[in-house]
């Protein structure tokens, strides 16, 4: 008599969740609303104070704000992995003409068709102007943060993403100041040059270059190890806490605003949306059409939909000031991104192929 087969048992594999921050943002944010709006509303001269403190346009408080959120990110850039590009070139090519030739015209379209024509009747035709260069900016901007987060839950390469992320942070020096004064421009929305390049300065290259100065000498005296399992995770919350005081900063100058005109968020919020979902489906649907693996495909989607609010929040405010249009919609887009990008993972993780 044989002995019966025996069968072999696959363990599941644990289920992939965030952090409770990444989580939970579109909370945090909408809290970061009401109490920014509160904060407007009962203390407004006291903000006027803080608004007054400039520099060449660049608002000093919320700039320290600003560098503590992307000092960290700029941590984890490493600009060594550029060199694997050559291993992947389909996938990191595919994601740049996403990121760069696709998607800041796109959103400059919907933007143009919503606020100047669809949203005539709600918005004033001089401030549509503003309204579209907030969204501008913010799709000039691609992600090199929340990206991780997508592409790790997506089950996606994590050198690939890597590499794309570093190779985006280099490209962002040569190419946001043109693209977004050209499609400023051809929407009629003047903007100082010199606080556009200053904004990137400021927000870019300081923090960047401070990251990779950080990077190397902490590498140097405490390891890979060390830095990745202890280091980074302690700093999370300083960039986590810089972003909500931020938006409540921000929304505290914006209150009266959005008080006299509640439905702004929600007008602000539709054209963000689509651009998101028609720049997913096209970077996944094409990355199909080129044959690249799930592992890069998913995270390349997921690149080209979501975007580096910081930087744009920061940019917005430095060219049109903290109660502008433009700023209000760059932090709509913070608003907005976590539960649409949960919606295109849990789209991604059904697909798989």
């Amino acid at each position: 008599m044989t002995d019966p087969i025996k069968k072999t048992v696959i363990p599941e594999q644990p289920k992939k969740t965030i952090g409770l921050f990444e989580k939970y943002l579109t909370i945090w944010v909408a809290l970061g609303i009401l109490v920014g709006i509160g904060l407007g509303h009962f203390i407004g001269d006291g903000m006027e104070v803080i608004s007054s403190m400039e520099i060449a346009r660049v608002n000093i408080p919320v700039a320290i704000l600003i560098w503590l959120m992307i000092y960290p990110m700029m941590l984890q850039v490493d600009f060594g992995s550029i060199k694997k590009i050559g291993k992947k070139p389909r996938g990191v090519v595919w994601t740049l003409i996403i990121n760069w030739a696709i998607k800041p015209f796109t959103m400059a379209f919907f933007a143009w068709i919503f606020f100047d024509k669809l949203y005539s009747a709600w918005i004033d035709p001089e401030l549509a102007g503003e309204y579209i260069a907030g969204a501008i900016i913010l799709g000039a901007a691609p992600c090199t943060a929340m990206v991780f987060v997508w592409s790790y839950l997506t089950d996606g390469d994590p050198n690939y993403t890597l590499v794309q992320v570093s190779v985006n942070d280099l490209i962002i020096l040569v190419l946001f100041i043109p693209i977004v004064g050209l499609l400023l421009g051809i929407t009629d929305v003047i903007i100082p040059y010199d606080t556009l390049v200053a904004s990137v300065a400021i927000f870019v290259v300081v923090p960047l270059v401070a990251g990779v100065i950080t990077q190397r000498i902490l590498l140097r005296s405490h390891g890979i190890k060390w830095f990745k399992d202890v280091f980074l995770p302690k700093l999370k919350p300083v960039s986590i806490v810089a972003l909500l005081i931020t938006l409540v900063l921000l929304f505290a100058f914006q209150g009266q605003n959005i008080l006299n005109n509640p439905l702004i968020i929600l007008l602000a919020a539709i054209p963000l949306v689509i651009q998101t979902y028609f720049i997913f489906f096209l970077a996944w649907f094409g990355g199909k059409k080129l044959k690249l693996s799930h592992a890069v495909c998913a995270p390349a989607a997921m690149i080209g939909a979501s975007n580096f609010f910081e930087l744009a929040v920061a940019v917005a405010i430095a060219l049109f000031g903290l109660q502008s249009p433009a700023a209000l919609v760059t932090v709509v887009g913070v608003l907005v991104e976590v539960p649409v990008m949960l919606s295109l993972v849990a789209f991604a993780n059904r697909n798989k192929y």
